[in-house]
């Protein structure tokens, strides 16, 4: 997961978006909760788009079980995510009720995030 993300590192169809500042795994529900974040200040106004899928299935074995047995069952979903990556965008809101709801949906987050701009993008 090394590197800067090219493809995905730029806000296509909202106006304010919220990047990845580091690499790493966010599972599916960690997307989901901060779906519900975005949703729930915003009170279903205005559009939103979420760029990430988890799509890397991560096994794990059931405690206490011995060595030998073959690969364990799929535990959970996740998506890789690299630095750069735009995650979530979202539009037709306020400038001050956008920057709030992505401020609430990187808490969910398990990666350092920043909140970035159509225009002031880098």
């Amino acid at each position: 997961m090394n590197g800067i993300r090219t493809k995905g590192s730029t806000i296509v169809s909202g106006e304010f978006g919220l990047k990845a500042e580091e690499p790493g795994w966010v599972t599916a529900r960690e997307i989901e909760a901060a779906r519900r974040a975005i949703t729930g200040y915003v009170k279903r106004g205005g559009q939103m788009w979420i760029r990430l899928f988890p799509s890397k299935p991560i096994s794990s074995r059931p405690a206490e079980t011995r060595m030998g047995g073959g690969k364990g069952a799929v535990d959970q979903w996740v998506a890789v995510v690299r630095r750069g990556r735009i995650l979530y965008e979202i539009a037709d809101v306020p400038e001050e009720a956008a920057r709030e709801a992505l401020r609430r949906a990187a808490h969910k987050l398990s990666i350092p995030t920043k909140i970035v701009s159509r225009n002031e993008e880098i």
